[in-house]
């Protein structure tokens, strides 16, 4: 692991900002974020300024329109979704609101993984017909689907496409796309996810229904409502991984305020099973993206990995709190499950790329012929991580070979997918994100190989050395209260907006403590400069298939290390102290 640390900011920037303190004007500068307005709009995110009108997207108008009229009309809506928590809770998010609009044929349609795939499926398009069905509105997809809205148009049902994945080169003919990456969209955040999206029309029919409405019908304000969704939108935007910049991050920072007080019954559920309440059920500590990326979505999305993502969609719209209870114990049942499986399939994957010598190729391929397509996606990621490299996890499903990819930023996936589409019968996602059916299996070698030259033309030259980005080297002295609450002003932390890394030197081991499960997790007390001494917790350290270097059995007390960590606060029976989360270390 390399380390790099980031550069001072320019003194003219310091200069020119004498009311923030250096750590603050740092950490901008290093964010290119360094024009009055951009700064204020990060450090003081402000609901009604810094969110856009939604009748920006071009389609907007249209959209809310058609959806007016079938409410009016009672016609049959389906609010088609993804199995992800992005898509889930996008589609709980529109339903909810057409429901609070007056839809009352309104039904939600989240596919099964395995069995229909990604996005829209063509068998189901006809089951939908059959149900009479008028309208669908997707959720997460739909860009991708071009055949597929084409037969939805073709025997006569209106199609509305939300969506944030990346356009291809045919545009599916629907009736009104709301996509904030469509060629000439005016909208002007274009990094958000599927759940915002969705939020985005929900806005925008709201709006409309107050032009005529003082209140909904339950007397419910408008605004009030549209802010209690908030929480699914701050669980999309984590889970999904999207920059936490712009509009995104405002949706984020407002949307934890409400999850930390939801009124929904299934999360709050969910919240107790996983451990962050007490036995009052108030929550422990506050929710932070943190929290919520690592306990909260692995939960939701542990539905459609492991059987149907109708468990955590269910979760999410369920009024009735044994079903509530019912449903979150699933989940979390499903997410244990999924935790085993993995491990498993990742070590199965490693031997099967070590056999097959693929350690020096510029992208890694891990076959298994009987992996659960769910678990491609968390099996890609983890070896990516471990070798540093692009890699697609791929098995056979239902007498199709279908992958999951996850890449570095140097490759750009779903770019080189799209430059040879003759390979596959289905295939969307993100730059460094991608999921796939082969359209013939007798041509995965074929497959294979241009994706490796393609990689190589890419990667070859470059610097493959993973890397950490550091703020600043420190020593522990300056690990303070005073320097966590600055920090906190950079919340939400994500894509786009890193939890600040620091560095220290010469730090004395005075104590290690495996915990957790198997001892993966190390907690290590360190001394520096024979005075301070911090309490540290490394995630996965002790984990020999994530950390190559077997830090469990390699480190003892007394040995020196360099360590780069994030500034965290451990909270016990109504008790903080600082903690150092270490993020890598090297012996010295």
């Amino acid at each position: 692991m390399k380390w790099i640390t980031a550069p001072n900011a320019e003194e003219k920037f310091y200069q020119n900002h004498p009311e923030l303190p250096a750590i603050i004007a740092r950490l901008l500068w290093n964010r290119d974020l360094r024009a009055q307005q951009q700064i204020d709009e990060f450090l003081n995110p402000d609901y009604s300024q810094d969110i856009h009108d939604p009748f920006l997207f071009n389609d907007m108008a249209k959209a809310v329109k058609i959806i007016n009229r079938a409410i009016v009309k009672q016609k049959n809506i389906v609010v088609y979704g993804d199995y992800d928590a992005d898509g889930v809770c996008a589609s709980a998010i529109l339903v909810n609101t057409l429901r609070k609009l007056g839809a009352n044929n309104i039904s939600a349609h989240i596919p099964h993984r395995e069995t229909e795939g990604y996005g829209l499926n063509s068998d189901t398009v006809d089951e939908l017909m059959a149900q009479k069905t008028d309208l669908i509105i997707t959720c997460d997809c739909g860009i991708s689907n071009y055949s597929q809205v084409k037969q939805a148009k073709k025997k006569g049902l209106e199609v509305i496409i939300t969506d944030h994945h990346t356009v291809g080169d045919k545009i599916p003919p629907a009736d009104t796309i709301i996509h904030p990456k469509m060629p000439k969209e005016k909208y002007p955040d274009k990094t958000l996810c599927g759940g915002a999206v969705a939020f985005k029309l929900a806005q925008g029919l709201l709006k409309k229904h107050q032009e005529k409405n003082t209140c909904l019908s339950d007397g419910q304000t408008h605004e009030g409502f549209e802010k209690w969704m908030l929480d699914l939108v701050a669980l999309s935007s984590i889970g999904d991984m999207v920059p936490l910049l712009g509009e995104s991050r405002t949706l984020t920072r407002y949307g934890l305020v409400v999850l930390n007080k939801t009124q929904n019954l299934g999360l709050r559920k969910l919240f107790t099973i996983a451990g962050l309440c007490d036995e009052k059920g108030e929550l422990k500590r506050k929710l932070d993206t943190h929290t919520v990326g690592w306990q909260i979505v692995p939960r939701l999305n542990a539905a459609g990995r492991m059987n149907h993502a109708n468990t955590a969609y269910n979760l999410l719209i369920t009024t009735n709190e044994d079903e509530a209870q019912r449903l979150a114990e699933q989940l979390n049942q499903n997410n244990i499950d999924r935790q085993k499986s993995t491990d498993q399939l990742v070590s199965e994957a490693k031997k099967y790329i070590e056999n097959t010598q693929q350690i020096d190729q510029p992208i890694i391929f891990a076959f298994g012929s009987n992996w659960p397509v769910g678990l491609l996606g968390l099996i890609s990621g983890r070896l990516k991580d471990f070798y540093n490299r692009p890699v697609l996890a791929l098995t056979q499903n239902n007498d199709e070979i279908v992958a999951s990819g996850r890449s570095l930023a140097q490759f750009n996936l779903i770019e080189a997918l799209q430059t040879i589409p003759r390979f596959f019968s289905k295939f969307g996602g993100h730059p460094q994100a991608c999921g796939l059916s082969l359209a013939d299996k007798s041509q995965l070698e074929d497959f294979k190989q241009e994706l490796i030259e393609l990689a190589r033309a890419k990667l070859d030259g470059q610097d493959m050395t993973a890397q950490i980005n550091i703020e600043a080297e420190v020593n522990l002295e300056d690990v303070d209260w005073k320097l966590y609450d600055i920090l906190q002003k950079f919340e939400p932390f994500g894509v786009g907006n890193e939890e600040p890394k620091y560095m220290a030197r010469g730090l004395q081991i005075t104590n290690i403590t495996p915990v957790g499960q198997d001892g993966k997790h190390l907690r290590l007390m360190v001394k520096h400069n024979n005075h301070v001494v911090r309490k540290t917790i490394g995630f996965g350290l002790g984990d020999v298939n994530r950390h190559p270097d077997d830090w469990k059995n390699n480190l003892r007390a007394g040995d020196i290390i360099d360590m780069v960590f994030a500034v965290s606060v451990n909270e016990w029976n109504g008790n903080r102290e600082l903690q150092l989360t270490i993020e890598d270390i090297k012996k010295t």
